[in-house]
């Protein structure tokens, strides 16, 4: 098996990447096993498995249902610091159409997103910070499951996750085919989006399509719901801020029943924001222009509004910390540290409104498969080496041993 093409600086790039095989097969071994949010069973068990032949102090295990915690000390004991790293295990509810050997064996299931890289990635670093243990604190290793949707972080958290691990600040990363391999992005502000889901259920009157005077259309009602909710942010949101009103799903009568107009429809979309005032503010008139406009078609509309995932917004002074590390193994010329933020959402963001860290991207390159989320994805495992140089890193200088 190859070797990474990548180079980077620093020793814990060249350690690791004497073990990048060994990282590869493992990465491939989980892409072939994707799991679905707290049905992580068998990658829990890789995951427990690695981290006791690492030699690691303690594993914990079950924490958040599927969770993992390794605990790894170094060499130093003075400083009394903790410094949590984290990454995420679940797969997605979607077919992949790879055809090579480490493919998904479960239909339906696939690591579309790359949490299986992101795994092995980690597991670099428990192996290098359990072999070399040149640090002076404890090391906290959070393998969490859950990030698609179940809030799996949150799961953590309330099960005593920063009460056993009181940890100073934590890090993520999360691959990104936008940027160079050997390239890392982050910012010192928003990094994800909050996620937001509403429904919106409209109730009218049915009836014959050839005598529609006599119903209350709620097709016409969800049509101009649908055009109205785009002025919520052409029209409400400031141009130096940021939402996204989407309306994704539309579902009304019977596609066999062409003259029936139905007596209900059913809308479901999802609101992206950053700032929480302005997420309150989209969230009061997408239910304000419902009621008003089903009410002027005589029509009734009720909202049921989720607060799905926070905004994942980087502390200041871990991101720019952060930042420093990555220049450490790259040079500046290859750090980012006023990365766009993304629409998308993430759930680390809960572990960033409880402690002090940063959420960091690594290039993948986009390849053959295309982006995250796509059917012909595949992690780059090329990559594999510097992201977890990249974790060891931030344990190494944010908890340096004391110079002799």
């Amino acid at each position: 098996m190859p070797g990474s093409r990548l180079k980077a600086g620093g020793r814990p790039f060249a350690h690791i990447a004497q073990y990048h095989p060994e990282l590869t097969a493992l990465r491939r071994d989980l892409h072939a096993h994707p799991e679905l949010g707290f049905e992580e069973r068998y990658t829990s068990q890789r995951v427990q498995e690695a981290l006791h032949l690492c030699g690691v102090d303690e594993i914990h295990r079950g924490m958040g249902r599927t969770g993992v915690v390794g605990v790894i000390r170094g060499r130093g004991h003075s400083s009394g610091s903790m410094v949590g790293l984290r990454a995420d295990m679940d797969a997605l509810p979607m077919t992949e159409h790879n055809d090579f050997a480490w493919k998904s064996c479960k239909p339906g299931l696939m690591h579309g997103c790359g949490h299986d890289g992101h795994t092995a990635m980690l597991l670099g670093a428990a192996r290098y910070l359990a072999e070399t243990r040149n640090f002076d604190g404890t090391a906290v290793l959070v393998f969490q499951p859950g990030e698609e949707g179940f809030a799996g972080a949150r799961a953590m958290i309330d099960d005593g996750l920063f009460e056993r691990f009181p940890v100073q600040s934590i890090f993520a990363m999360h691959n990104w085919p936008a940027l160079k391999p050997g390239t890392v992005g982050l910012n010192s502000g928003p990094m994800m989006a909050a996620a937001d889901r509403f429904t919106v259920e409209i109730t009218g009157r049915g009836g014959h399509g050839a005598h529609a005077y006599q119903t209350v259309d709620v097709v016409l009602v969800a049509a101009h719901i649908i055009t109205a909710a785009q002025s919520i942010v052409a029209r409400n949101v400031r141009p130096i801020d940021s939402a996204v009103v989407s309306l994704c799903a539309v579902q009304a009568g019977d596609l066999g029943a062409f003259s029936v107009l139905p007596g209900s429809a059913t809308l479901v979309g999802t609101v992206r924001t950053f700032d929480p005032q302005v997420q309150e503010m989209v969230e009061r008139h997408l239910k304000e222009l419902c009621h008003a406009i089903a009410l002027g078609f005589g029509a009734t509309a009720s909202v049921h509004y989720e607060r799905i995932y926070p905004a994942t917004i980087n502390s200041e002074s871990e991101a720019s910390f952060a930042g420093d590390v990555a220049q450490s193994l790259l040079g500046a010329e290859h750090v980012l540290r006023d990365l766009e933020p993304s629409m998308g959402s993430e759930d680390f963001s809960f572990m960033l409104q409880t402690k002090p860290g940063a959420y960091l991207r690594i290039g993948q390159g986009a390849g053959a498969g295309g982006g995250l989320h796509n059917s012909r994805y595949d992690f780059n495992d090329d990559i594999l080496p510097l992201g977890a140089a990249l974790h060891a890193s931030l344990i190494e200088q944010a908890m340096p041993l004391a110079t002799p």
